[in-house]
């Protein structure tokens, strides 16, 4: 997706972003398998009818590359975002927070940023104390679309043990709503 495409989401995102204050949590979610718009689960449950999560290799802040197929077995929650997001910047004490508590037992998050380079990442991880990978989307259009479609962000993509996506959030969701898609899949 081009400059000018990530802009103009970008501004939508924002304008959205800050009208969805009053209503965070009470968007719908996509199950997999499930029209989207339709009325989801609270939690998650992988079925039949979900598709693999997509593999990739992204290198994360630091040039390390980092593979989904290594997370096999594992609840993944892949969070698209970026540093100019607000819902996003709100988000992530929270992910930070699930991550320290779960981690132990199997669960990780995987920070997709689609805005930065990895230069101005490292001051945003150290700030926000980041616990899990955070990795360089920027130009990985093909990552996005595979998870996607994303029309904006913050989206954060649930896949179980089982390597299935679960179920896709679009937007904030409340931490007891992760946290309950979480346990359903441990």
């Amino acid at each position: 997706m081009s400059n000018r495409k990530w802009m103009l989401a970008a501004a939508a995102a924002v304008g959205l972003g800050l009208a969805a204050i009053p209503f965070i949590g009470t968007r719908a979610e996509e199950p997999a398998g499930q029209a989207a718009g339709a009325t989801a689960k609270a939690s998650p449950v992988c079925d039949g009818k979900a598709k693999k999560a997509p593999d990739f290799t992204l290198k994360d802040y630091t040039g390390k590359p980092v593979h989904m197929a290594d997370y096999k077995g594992k609840v993944v929650l892949v969070n698209f975002w970026a540093t100019w997001c607000g819902p996003c910047k709100y988000e992530i004490p929270m992910f930070v927070e699930l991550q320290q508590k779960y981690g132990a037992r199997g669960v990780t998050f995987l920070g997709i940023s689609i805005d930065d380079e990895a230069e101005a990442l490292k001051p945003f991880v150290d700030e926000h104390k980041m616990n899990y990978p955070v990795l360089v989307g920027l130009g990985h259009e093909d990552v996005q679309d595979a998870y996607g479609p994303l029309m904006g962000v913050p989206v954060t993509v649930i896949v179980g043990r089982d390597g299935n996506i679960c179920t896709r959030h679009f937007g904030l969701r409340p931490k007891d709503q992760i946290e309950n898609n979480i346990k359903s899949l441990l």
